[in-house]
């Protein structure tokens, strides 16, 4: 095997933005191959979603402290009910994972850089992470590749419920219904709020009729 490389360079330009969860993300970690700690990009126009609504306590997330860092435009932040007016420069530090957040641009062109990490333990990339990189190869007819990155994560997270609903939809896409049922049956014992997932998920109306179909 190669060594990694001493260094890298990137232009935050020349990584594509990846349309999911409702805003644009660029994938600086997967991208530079960075294990020690996450760090990746948003864009939005204004109006839209630059940080999607979330905490970071739910099935898909790492539970990490995390920091976002306006690069560009501008965003208005709401972070635990306040709300952040972050021009250039601006650094929004959420201590708690469990405190709810999300930005809208207030620009056009507004980037933001987030970093997060977990106090005390070794990184571990978040399971969002390879379902949000997996969803555009899906979408483009590329199964393979989009359940090969789901399964790279059930390696990490075996009993993580969201990463085993999404391998659960991209196998009901691929014909994979057998498989898929598997994975669905145990995304649902795991987590109560799979049933509301699987509501009008279009992913999923090839597994409807089946008897063992658990929603």
């Amino acid at each position: 095997m190669e060594p990694a490389p001493a260094y890298g360079v990137l232009n935050l330009d020349a990584v594509d933005a990846i349309p999911v969860a409702g805003v644009r993300w660029k994938p600086i970690r997967r991208t530079l191959g960075i294990e020690a700690f996450g760090i990746n990009a948003y864009t939005a126009d204004f109006g839209e979603h630059v940080v999607e609504e979330h905490d970071e306590t739910g099935g898909g997330a790492g539970g990490h402290e995390e920091v976002y860092a306006v690069l560009a435009g501008r965003a208005k932040f709401t972070v635990a009910g306040d709300e952040i007016d972050a021009g250039p420069g601006t650094l929004v530090f959420v201590r708690d994972p469990g405190v709810r957040r999300s930005a809208v641009a207030a620009a056009d062109g507004t980037t933001v850089l987030a970093l997060g990490g977990t106090p005390g333990e070794a990184f571990r990339p978040s399971p969002w992470e390879s379902s949000f990189a997996a969803e555009p190869l899906v979408r483009a007819g590329d199964y393979d590749g989009g359940i090969a990155l789901m399964l790279e994560v059930l390696e990490r997270y075996p009993e993580n419920s969201s990463a085993l609903y999404n391998l659960g939809c991209f196998e009901a896409l691929a014909g994979r219904t057998d498989q898929a049922i598997e994975h669905l049956k145990r995304a649902a014992a795991l987590d109560p709020k799979a049933a509301a997932w699987a509501e009008g998920d279009t992913d999923l109306d090839s597994l409807r009729e089946r008897p063992d179909f658990p929603f």
